[in-house]
């Protein structure tokens, strides 16, 4: 194979695994979404700027996927018990660039931890239902 077929032959190829990359990513990304309790959630853990992502309930944990992953395994993991909402608040002018358009800002404490979640107002209500109606600890204990 001559010069010119060769480069034709890789370009060719680098460009089907973007393709098949970027088919992977929004596969992930639909599969993601048609799952029962999944919403789309950025993520600040201090000191790191904010991360796109999706999050999602299970009996016991609050899961964080990221969206730039082809990962199925959560990023990060919170034990539902252990989930205190701090409360909710408008995000500033500069965080609104970095998130999803009329999200609130949730923070939340895990094992004295903070960390906030931007959502959708109507996924904040879901989040703060799902947490309050949280298993019983024991006998005779709320959370």
């Amino acid at each position: 194979m001559d010069g010119p077929g060769l480069i034709f032959v890789i370009l060719g190829a680098v460009f089907g695994l973007v393709v098949l990359a970027i088919g992977a990513f929004l596969l992930r990304r639909y599969q993601l979404g048609r799952r029962l309790g999944t919403f789309d959630a950025s993520i600040r853990l201090p000191p790191k700027g904010w991360r796109m992502g999706v999050c999602r309930y299970t009996d016991l944990h609050l899961e964080w996927l990221s969206l730039l992953s082809l990962s199925p395994l959560p990023r990060y993991r919170y034990l539902r018990s252990s989930i205190e909402l701090q409360g909710w608040r408008q995000p500033t002018e500069a965080e609104t660039v970095r998130i999803q358009p009329r999200a609130v800002i949730v923070t939340l404490k895990y094992e004295d931890q903070e960390f906030e979640l931007a959502m959708k107002y109507e996924s904040y209500s879901g989040l703060s239902s799902w947490i309050e109606a949280g298993p019983v600890i024991g006998i005779g204990t709320w959370r």
